[in-house]
C-alpha cells in the first residue's frame, strides 16, 4: 500500500510539472486552428493525432522549464512548492522526461501529421525552452514579448496540419495570441512583483516600474480591439464574431483603464477576464466562421 501511494504521489508530481491547465489552453487554441485552416471540423485522426504532438511539445517544454527555473521558483513564494525546488522530483529525471515528451511530439507530428506541424511544434520548444527560459528571462524584461511566440504557435500548427501551408487564419490567430500574451502576464507580475524581485527576474514592473507596465498593458489591450476584427474583415468569420469580438475587446478594455487608473497593483479580476476572453473570442470564431 505505501509503494502504491509512493507511485501515486510520484505520478502527480510528474503532472503537475506539465503545467496541465497551460496545456489545456494551447489544445484550445491548437484546436481552433485545425478548425480554422480546414473551415470546418476535420478527419478525427487528424484532430486526434494533432493535439497529441502539439500537447505532448507543450507538456515537454513545460517540465524543461521547471527543471531550467528550479533555483529561481525555490526563491519565490510562489513557487517554492513546486515537485523539484520541494525536493519530490529529482531535475535529471524530470530533464530526461521533458526530452522524451519533446521527442515523442515530434515523432507524433512528423508521422502521422506533417512535417510543417512538427517543425512548429519544435519551434515553440525552442522560443519557450532556449529563448525564454535559458536565454531572457534572467536579462530582460523583453523575455515575456519576444518569449510570447512559443504561445502564438499552437494555433499555427493547428492550421499547417490541416493546410500543409499557411494562410490568412494561421496568420490571424498567431497575431492575436501574441498580443494577447504581454498584458495576461504583466498583471500577474505585478500581482507577484515582489517574488520576482526577491528571485532577480526583470521583470516589467520590477525592471521599470508600475507606471510603464501598466501603460503598455493598456496598449496591448487596445490594440487587441482592432486586431480582432480582422478575421470579420477578411471573410474568415460572420457578423455574430464581429459582435461578440467588438463587445469582449471593448470590455477587456474598458476594465483595463479602470486598471490603469486605479491605486491598486492588484488585477485578479482582469487576469482571470483575459482567460475568458480568449477562450470566447475563439469559440466565437469556430461558432461564426465562413465556409470557402
Amino acid at each position: 500500500m505505501e509503494k502504491a501511494l509512493t507511485w501515486s504521489a510520484t505520478l502527480d508530481d510528474y503532472l503537475v510539472l506539465m503545467k496541465p491547465r497551460i496545456v489545456a489552453l494551447v489544445l484550445l487554441t491548437t484546436l481552433t486552428g485545425l478548425y480554422l485552416g480546414g473551415r470546418g471540423f476535420p478527419d478525427a485522426a487528424l484532430v486526434v493525432w494533432t493535439l497529441l504532438g502539439t500537447g505532448l511539445a507543450a507538456a515537454g517544454s513545460a517540465v524543461l522549464n521547471n527543471v531550467f527555473d528550479r533555483e529561481i521558483d525555490g526563491r519565490m513564494e510562489r513557487t517554492r512548492l513546486r515537485p523539484i525546488p520541494a525536493g519530490s522530483v529529482h531535475p535529471s529525471g524530470a530533464l530526461v522526461f521533458g526530452g522524451l515528451l519533446i521527442a515523442l511530439s515530434f515523432f507524433v507530428l512528423s508521422f502521422s501529421v506533417n512535417l510543417l506541424s512538427a517543425l512548429f511544434a519544435m519551434a515553440a520548444v525552442f522560443f519557450y525552452v532556449v529563448v525564454y527560459t535559458l536565454w531572457m528571462k534572467r536579462k530582460t524584461p523583453l523575455a515575456t514579448e519576444l518569449g510570447g511566440i512559443s504561445g502564438a504557435l499552437p494555433p499555427v500548427i493547428g492550421c499547417a496540419a490541416v493546410q500543409g501551408a499557411l494562410g490568412l487564419e494561421a496568420m490571424f490567430l498567431f497575431m492575436i495570441m501574441f498580443i494577447w500574451q504581454p498584458p495576461h502576464f504583466w498583471v500577474l507580475a505585478v500581482k507577484y512583483v515582489e517574488d520576482y524581485r526577491r528571485a532577480g527576474i526583470p521583470v516589467l514592473p520590477v525592471a521599470h516600474g508600475m507606471f510603464e507596465t501598466k501603460v503598455k498593458t493598456l496598449f496591448y489591450t487596445a490594440t487587441l480591439l482592432p486586431l480582432s476584427l480582422l478575421p470579420y474583415y477578411y471573410g474568415i468569420a460572420g457578423k455574430l464574431y464581429f459582435l461578440t469580438a467588438f463587445v469582449l475587446s471593448l470590455a477587456y478594455l474598458l476594465l483595463t483603464i479602470r486598471y490603469f487608473y486605479t491605486k491598486s497593483d492588484r488585477g485578479a479580476f482582469l487576469f482571470f477576464f483575459s482567460i475568458a476572453y480568449l477562450a470566447v473570442l475563439f469559440m466565437a470564431m469556430v461558432v461564426d466562421m465562413v465556409p470557402r
